[in-house]
């Protein structure tokens, strides 16, 4: 059985930081690629970052570059997501998701989600 579980969530102040991780088990998790993706209340989800099958390819959206960065430790089944001058919009429950292909902003193509964990930026 496939589990993504998201940990690291919480309350922050604006400027401030925290670090997400996604523990995988029950899959080969070195050849997924994977994700990380946001849905804050009444908005649609929306792509944050993704890492390839190594460290050598990250991407991210527009709006958290130069503030988020992603990482993966294989030995360790286990991705991060560094998230730094954390903003009152950065709010969201934040979801990790694993591909084997698709492009990685697109939600469709990820198969296998975790249950998300709540990010809060107070202002």
């Amino acid at each position: 059985q496939v589990q993504l579980v998201e940990s690291g969530g919480g309350l922050v102040q604006a400027g401030g930081s925290l670090r997400l991780s996604c523990a995988a088990s029950g899959l080969t998790f070195s050849i997924y690629n994977i994700g990380w993706f946001r849905q804050a209340p009444g908005k649609e989800r929306e792509f944050v970052a993704a890492v390839g099958r190594s460290n050598l390819h990250t991407y991210y959206a527009d709006s958290v570059k130069g503030r988020f960065s992603i990482s993966r430790d294989n030995a360790k089944n286990t991705v991060y997501l560094q998230m730094i001058s954390l903003k009152p919009e950065d709010t969201a429950v934040y979801y990790c998701a694993a591909r084997l292909t698709g492009w990685y902003t697109d939600a469709s193509g990820y198969l296998y989600w975790g249950q998300g964990t709540q990010v809060t930026v107070s202002s």
